[in-house]
């Protein structure tokens, strides 16, 4: 394919995926669902017809996507909220892996004829539940729940697909031939202590990195945690360790710690992560052929219906019970067992791999995955509100860590000139707002901490800090430039007659930025910061 057609797919795709993205608020609808089937249109058996079935080049490209995915499912994970459920949470994730995936495998024998190691196989990869699409939904459906039930939602989907790529990883092995009982003991104990040392490791260096290093250039530190991640997995695989609870559990020590610059770095994987998802889900359906599903589409909904309505209630009520949560909180979990990306890359390793299958499993595995997200994500806040789970008066964000309790701060500098109104007044007589303060005082070359009593003289230099704006100011922007003539030169602020909706915010005057005032005058090479609505533009010209 020429290198410009292929950009320009590229960058139509994307666009496309954005839009997907609003019209699934509209349809009720998961949004990864419309990147799948957006997949399939483009791809070999689709209106499109690009062919592509490089499984092994699939494999690593959605691995690559996953790591991101995975670190910034425990970066955002607020622990705070989610550990009074963690135990909970994580025997869902760990022992419930094992439990879904033996009770998966004897349907698939029992029920369909399957062989035993291809069962379980079948059993261990869609044992996880998919933590891209449990995100997805628990934030653009603004799903608070009662019981801590989102934090729980949240903590089991980022935490269990390590434990099924360890099941799946055994049992290609067991099935090539390869290993023993006590292999597999030792290949589990390794990769859950190489795995969680590294961890640990990448998120210490990460915070220690981050707090005391400047980085030259704004936005490097975002990079660098990108390469950092990468690196850790990479090693950690090498070593044996699983290099996916590696990354998530650096996610969550690095999240729940604190950063400098925590809030862009939030920003920056938002959209990272929003791009991976994407790239899997769209990659992931022009892999498929949709005329193969057909032959599969009996068994995959056969499983799946045995994985959601017996697999799923009987290991979350087991795993549960212990914990004294109530039935609707026990219905609702087990409703939500929504299977997705990790499930078709981990039948893509299974695809590649030299263990010999009967059945197609890349297409079983893929078809059910359709349905549990077209079937379950679309059907999750129906199921919540029937069984009055919803938390009207909780925010569903603060279940992750890109809200913070405390809410932001501005430092704002007010530099105290000739004339200005303070000069000999206290602190305590200013009349400020209540949610502004006086933090600091520059006088001369002398930092002074302010009290009520202090005065304030001319050449202060004012610090005070405000809470930040929290919702995008709808402010329209321009400069003007006053030159030589103009009809504003010479002239106060007040004078000019402005439109009411007109603000002039800020004067720039021989480099220097000032704040005016109604008798502030306007001199020749000034530059004019203006708040200046559309509908004003016009009559200020």
């Amino acid at each position: 394919m020429d290198f410009n057609l292929l950009l320009i797919l590229c960058g139509g795709v994307l666009m496309i995926c954005i839009l997907c993205n609003k019209l699934s608020f509209r349809l009720g609808v998961p949004s990864l669902l419309l990147f799948i089937l957006l997949g399939m249109v483009f791809g070999s058996d689709g209106l499109f017809r690009i062919p592509f079935e490089n499984y092994a080049f699939a494999e690593k490209l959605c691995t690559a996507a996953l790591i991101y995915i995975m670190f910034y499912g425990g970066f955002g994970t607020r622990w705070k909220q989610a550990r009074p459920v963690a135990k909970g949470a994580l025997l869902l994730s760990s022992l419930g892996v094992f439990l879904t995936a033996a009770l998966t495998g004897v349907f698939c024998h029992w029920g369909l004829g399957m062989e035993w190691q291809e069962s379980f196989l079948i059993g261990a990869v869609i044992s996880s539940t998919d933590a891209a699409s449990m995100f997805s939904i628990l934030r653009s459906k603004k799903l608070a729940l009662k019981e801590n039930t989102d934090s729980l939602l949240e903590l089991e989907s980022g935490s269990n697909d390590p434990f099924s790529y360890m099941l799946t990883v055994m049992l290609l092995t067991m099935m090539a031939g390869q290993g023993s009982p006590e292999t597999f003991a030792w290949m589990l104990a390794k990769q859950l202590m190489i795995g969680g040392l590294s961890g640990w490791l990448c998120a210490k260096v990460g915070i220690a990195c981050l707090n005391r290093f400047d980085f030259a250039t704004e936005g490097f530190d975002s990079i660098f945690v990108v390469g950092l991640v990468l690196l850790t997995y990479a090693l950690c695989s090498y070593g044996g360790g699983n290099g996916y609870l590696c990354v998530y559990l650096a996610g969550i020590l690095m999240g729940n710690a604190s950063l400098r610059n925590k809030r862009s770095l939030v920003h920056f994987f938002d959209g990272v992560t929003g791009l991976m998802q994407i790239v899997i889900f769209f990659l992931l359906g022009l892999l498929a052929f949709p005329s193969q599903l057909s032959s599969v589409i009996l068994p995959a909904l056969l499983i799946m219906a045995f994985l959601t309505l017996i697999a799923r209630p009987v290991t979350v009520s087991l795993l549960l019970k212990p914990f004294a949560g109530s039935w609707r909180q026990t219905v609702l979990v087990s409703a939500a067992g929504l299977r997705g990306a990790s499930s078709i890359v981990f039948a893509i390793m299974v695809t590649v791999s030299p263990a010999y299958t009967r059945y197609d499993v890349f297409h079983v595995v893929f078809c059910l995955v359709l349905l549990s997200i077209s079937l379950q994500g679309t059907l999750l806040p129906w199921i919540a509100r029937k069984l009055e789970m919803i938390d009207t008066g909780a925010d569903v964000l603060k279940t992750f860590n890109d809200y913070k309790d405390d809410p932001a701060i501005e430092m704002i500098q007010l530099d105290i000139r000739s004339g200005h109104a303070w000069i000999g007044q206290s602190v305590q007589s200013l009349k400020l707002p209540g949610d502004v303060l006086l933090a600091m005082i520059r006088r001369q070359n002398e930092n002074l901490v302010p009290h009520g009593q202090t005065i304030i003289k001319q050449g202060d230099v004012v610090i005070a800090i405000a809470p930040a704006v929290t919702e995008p100011a709808q402010l329209e922007l321009t400069e003007m430039l006053i030159e030589e003539g103009h009809s504003w030169q010479g002239r106060r602020i007040k004078d000019l007659k402005l439109p009411p909706a007109l603000l002039i915010m800020m004067i720039l005057r021989d480099e220097t930025l000032m704040v005016p005032d109604g008798n502030t005058q306007i001199a020749a090479e000034d530059v004019l910061i203006i708040h200046q609505p559309s509908n004003t533009k016009k009559r200020i010209k």
